[in-house]
């Protein structure tokens, strides 16, 4: 077993700026959703 070969994976750099990026606009939605939620009291502000 002195010829075990490992394999591996490349992760493109697109992808890890993508993934970044969703991240960071979740992250922001959260906050959204949050700062709605804190000053109205409903989490969809006018629907009732």
């Amino acid at each position: 077993m002195t010829n075990s070969k490992t394999k591996t994976k490349t992760i493109e750099k697109e992808k890890v700026v993508a993934e970044t990026i969703n991240g960071r606009f979740a992250m922001l939605g959260l906050m959204a959703a949050i700062g709605a939620y804190l000053t109205t009291g409903q989490i969809i502000p006018g629907f009732v």
